[in-house]
């Protein structure tokens, strides 16, 4: 039995001690002041109208307490485990030595395929094995709480370690529940201090900032740090994006037609003043979910925009900008004043969109993708093939270029990739869209490549990436 189930079998006798007892006395003091007080037994319309009140009091007495009782449950409907407030009243006075993280990575597309019903038993049943897992290797009392959709917090006072092998050895043994099949990933955390809120999110954006190389193979935990370096972790990220502490990375693209370098891709990284370089995939969830997005996307526009006045005015650049930053009218404005005040041809700047899923709003979206590319900027798919979302935004805009999957690029070998990869630049040759394959790393990829017909190639095959420092030294000779 679950703890959560247990501590709710608790708190529900106790709420029928607290029902019964007091109903129990006022039915014996009134039985007693009506029937044995006197010695011979009456009724009349006095009697009666007592009794009705006492039914009426005790009736809603015992409904007013069931409705504290739906308000104050401790457990999930759902999966019987901790609801998060009552996780939150059980972390507080316990405090773990050891947290996790668990998250059904593929619950949108569950949710999406399989009934209510079903999703909500093999919820429940994970659940209980995953609680079965625990307690098989020794980790004693855990508590699992759900905290939201298919996020399961789990506490114990094992080592983080051990806790990580465990959560690591359910999510082998269980790729399915219930004949669905699951996408895992997890985290865990060692000594947690603070509001657990925000250790939450610091798992969370931890987790979220693994790659996984594919979905058959077991996620690993990322998170071996403590509370503290979680903390310096997201302060040094904030003062980066305030202080545009922003180090590009310059990835040359060769034009297979002219054979010449005339565009880069930007790789953007944050350097904190005394520490390490932290990647997109450490940083991107952090920033996203503190608001500071915008900041960040338009700082990337302003220092790209700051260096082309400085190399060849046929040099372009291409970089990732957030969709939600495009979409959002103020910093439209704020981008356009930039652009427009540097003076610098909008054409060089090329904005790289990748999306797995079609915008809600895809007309007004569009909208928004053409007001941008109405300044002269042009408009780049990232990953094109990758999902239906680029195909679907193919049809309905006038796209300047095109990035194609690393998966199509690394696996030129395979006769249906092949023949796939050749049809997506055939379609783009067809609607004027120039074409770039990356990752090209070895001569007899760029061979077949430049065979097919690509417009452009970027990998260490075709010429290694360049500091910033080094890309203004190349055209300042």
């Amino acid at each position: 039995m679950l703890i959560s189930e247990q501590k709710e079998r608790g708190r529900k006798f106790k709420l029928a001690l607290r029902t019964g007892l007091p109903v129990l006395m006022l039915i014996g003091l009134v039985a007693y002041g009506m029937f044995w007080q006197d010695t011979t037994l009456t009724f009349g319309p006095k009697d009666a109208l007592m009794i009705a009140a006492l039914v009426f009091v005790t009736t809603y007495f015992i409904f007013f307490l069931l409705e504290e009782d739906s308000q104050k449950t401790l457990v999930d409907h759902t999966t019987n485990s901790y609801n998060y407030p009552a996780f939150l009243n059980h972390y507080k006075p316990s405090r773990p030595t050891s947290l996790g993280l668990l998250i059904i990575n593929n619950l949108g597309t569950i949710n999406e395929n399989y009934g209510v019903d079903n999703i909500n038993t093999m919820l429940r049943s994970l659940v209980y094995q995953l609680d079965g897992t625990l307690s098989a290797l020794d980790i004693h009392s855990p508590i699992i709480g759900r905290k939201q959709g298919a996020e399961f917090l789990i506490g114990c006072n094992s080592d983080e370690e051990k806790l990580r092998k465990a959560i690591l050895a359910f999510v082998v043994d269980h790729p399915s529940i219930h004949d669905i099949e699951l996408d895992y990933r997890f985290g865990t955390l060692s000594h947690p201090e603070g509001e657990l809120e925000k250790v939450f999110w610091h798992i969370r954006d931890m987790i979220l900032s693994q790659t996984p190389k594919s979905t058959s193979t077991p996620p690993k935990s990322p998170i071996r740090n403590n509370e503290k370096n979680l903390d310096d972790l997201e302060q040094s990220i904030v003062e980066a994006i305030q202080n545009n502490r922003i180090a590009f990375t310059f990835r040359p693209l060769l034009n297979t037609k002219h054979q010449t370098i005339d565009t880069y891709e930007i790789a953007v990284k944050l350097q904190p003043e005394t520490k390490e370089a932290i990647p997109p995939r450490t940083y991107l969830p952090i920033v996203n979910r503190l608001g500071f997005g915008r900041d960040y996307d338009l700082a990337i526009l302003k220092h790209a925009v700051s260096l082309l006045p400085l190399i060849d005015e046929n040099i372009a650049f291409s970089f990732n900008l957030s969709p939600f930053s495009l979409r959002n009218s103020d910093f439209q404005a704020k981008a356009f004043d930039v652009i427009d005040q540097s003076g610098v041809d909008p054409s060089r700047l090329i904005i790289e969109l990748y999306e797995r899923k079609t915008h809600h709003n895809l007309e007004g979206y569009l909208k928004t993708l053409g007001a941008f590319r109405a300044r002269g900027l042009r408009i780049c798919i990232d990953n094109f093939g990758s999902s239906n979302a680029s195909m679907e935004y193919m049809r309905h805009f006038k796209f300047d270029m095109v990035q194609f999957d690393r998966d199509y690029v690394g696996k030129l070998d395979d006769q249906n990739n092949h023949a796939m990869l050749q049809s997506l630049v055939e379609m783009s040759q067809s609607l004027g869209i120039t074409t770039v394959a990356k990752w090209v790393d070895k001569e007899p990829q760029k061979a077949k490549l430049i065979t097919m017909g690509i417009d452009y190639l970027q990998g260490f095959g075709i010429a290694k990436p360049l500091s910033e420092t080094q890309l203004i030294h190349t055209y300042n000779l």
